[in-house]
């Protein structure tokens, strides 16, 4: 379990990095500010909506509501919120990750030339390396998704579905956000999905302790858009920190 747990704290530990670094900070503005405009449009007019809508079907907005339609509203709104969570932090990972994941590119190559000590030589220019991000990113995306939906389905079955769904699905995602950080090196390197995934793989506990901190981060609303480049930030380093660029060369061959 130690591996677990040092991935697990890594993100934490790299916030010293983070903050000793002024270009890195100054850059990161660009896709939280970015982010912010998606996440919290997305969340307050989705919410102002459920309470709008919940006042009037349950009463409770009504002068003579009831204590009881004022209890079942203040269900709902609970539910709500927690289901929009759930909601924002997919279409967070999902439209976010695509739009901003040029400047979080620029993020992990600048990380990566201060850990290397090594000036990156990009052979694209600055179009043909954002679409390339992109497209990237795009891939990951269709790859979580061939697992969560399934996953979803799988609740569905009498007596063990949602235990197993929500199981699996935690599994899943810890694994997911472990990838979706340490990509970033990889993608420089033009490699598939497929390598990426083996690679991830092959950290085993350690991946998936980084993977558990990078969900409980981007879960919590509005704070996880300024813990995003930090995770760019901490896979970036942990990428080289335990070797997984060595164990690239170890797949090639």
């Amino acid at each position: 379990m130690n591996d677990f747990f040092f991935g697990f704290f890594y993100p934490i530990r790299s916030l010293s990095f983070f903050f000793k670094q002024p270009k890195i900070i100054l850059y990161s503005m660009i896709p939280m500010f970015i982010n912010l405009i998606i996440y919290g449009t997305i969340f307050y007019l989705s919410y102002s909506w459920i309470i709008g809508t919940s006042g009037e079907l349950t009463g409770a907005n009504s002068l003579g509501a009831t204590w009881f339609q004022e209890v079942f509203h203040f269900f709902i709104l609970i539910f709500s919120f927690l289901l929009l969570l759930l909601v924002c932090y997919f279409l967070f990972i999902t439209i976010g990750g695509i739009i901003i994941s040029p400047f979080e590119e620029h993020i992990s190559q600048m990380v990566e030339e201060i850990i290397t000590k090594t000036k990156y030589d990009s052979k694209l220019n600055f179009l043909q390396d954002a679409w390339y991000s992109i497209k990237a990113e795009s891939f990951k995306l269709l790859f979580y998704f061939s697992i969560i939906i399934p996953l979803f389905f799988v609740g569905f079955i009498p007596m063990i579905g949602s235990v197993l769904a929500t199981i699996l699905g935690m599994l899943f995602s810890f694994f997911y956000n472990a990838l979706d950080y340490l990509d970033y090196p990889m993608t420089r390197r033009f490699y598939r999905l497929k390598k990426k995934i083996k690679v991830t793989h092959s950290g085993g506990l350690l991946s998936y302790g980084f993977g558990c901190m990078a969900f409980l981060m981007l879960f919590l609303p509005v704070v996880n858009v300024f813990f995003k480049p930090v995770l760019v930030v901490a896979g970036t380093s942990l990428f080289y920190e335990k070797g997984f660029d060595k164990q690239i060369v170890d797949f090639i061959k």
